[in-house]
């Protein structure tokens, strides 16, 4: 009996670990499928904005001497301006090109801006002091028995949650949003319809960019390790999540991040560690197998 307890115990903690990497992945996530619903047009350098945004919040707290949550606001809003400037400088000149051509200027940049990191911070593994972090993070917040969330798990779930819901209002509630879909769908239709483009194209990378760096602080606060190539292994995580949800699906994506984040938490604490990074993309091998729209993705019927 005492050891069916521990067993249980051991899966609501790993299940407890595994929402809340799963929703940092969905974040990021987010970004992939935002920017493929709108262009059709894979973000590779989507990676980058997320370890930017763990490294500028790292030099406003550590350099700077800004308190956590002001340095966290002012990384949302300059990652969101890296976007726009991505999409300007990358991908608008491609807008009539071939995807190819746009998918290898992603890759271009993902390589620039990890060097470009490297340059200004060094290649090493770098830690936020945890003096001039809130002390509450570390702090348990909940506990079932053996089961317990520290502040840090729930405030990373609460700005998942919270600002998946500002997103889906976005696009479902505002005129942007009704562009944004608009796009999706036509873009010549759109622009003879006076839709901006161009614009509603800047405000899509801005968005998903936002929620990029933002999944970055959120990871370095975490594991408390960021480093320059941080943003390949979890931009290519995030892809794969927004994949196995269903690419282009907003909902699709937060409940790929989700699934992925338990599978890789369950098979680490289940199996091995070492094994973490094949177990997730197993599942959503299998999940592309059985499902090729992806779980919350509709198979779409092409035009003649």
């Amino acid at each position: 009996m005492e050891n069916l307890f521990e067993q249980s115990s051991l899966f609501l903690q790993q299940l407890v670990n595994g929402i809340t990497l799963g929703g940092v992945y969905a974040l990021i996530a987010v970004g992939y499928t935002m920017v493929y619903g709108v262009i059709q047009v894979i973000n590779f350098a989507h990676g980058e904005i997320y370890m930017l945004g763990a490294f500028l919040a790292y030099t406003m707290v550590t350099f700077f001497g800004l308190p956590f949550f002001a340095a966290f606001f002012l990384t949302v809003l300059i990652c969101a301006f890296f976007g726009i400037i991505l999409d300007f400088v990358a991908y608008r000149p491609l807008r009539k090109a071939p995807r190819l051509a746009a998918l290898i200027t992603a890759i271009g940049m993902s390589i620039f801006l990890q060097n470009l990191a490297r340059m200004i911070w060094g290649s090493q593994i770098k830690s936020y002091p945890r003096e001039i972090l809130p002390a509450f993070f570390y702090r348990p917040a909940l506990s079932f028995g053996e089961v317990s969330m520290t502040w840090l798990q729930i405030f990373i779930l609460s700005v998942t949650v919270v600002f998946m819901l500002i997103l889906h209002l976005i696009i479902h509630k505002t005129n942007v949003g009704t562009a944004m879909r608009a796009i999706s769908q036509d873009k010549v239709t759109s622009a003879l319809m006076g839709i901006g483009v161009n614009r509603v194209i800047s405000f899509t990378f801005a968005i998903g960019s936002a929620m990029g760096g933002m999944a970055g602080v959120l990871v370095g606060l975490y594991y408390n390790a960021i480093f320059p190539t941080m943003g390949y292994v979890a931009g290519i995580k995030a892809f794969a999540a927004a994949v196995l949800g269903g690419i282009g699906s907003v909902p699709g994506a937060m409940l790929g991040g989700g699934v992925l984040g338990i599978a890789e938490v369950m098979g680490a604490g289940y199996i091995s560690s070492e094994y973490r990074d094949g177990i997730s993309y197993a599942v959503m091998i299998a999940v592309i197998l059985f499902k090729p729209s992806g779980l919350l993705g509709r198979q779409m019927g092409e035009k003649v």
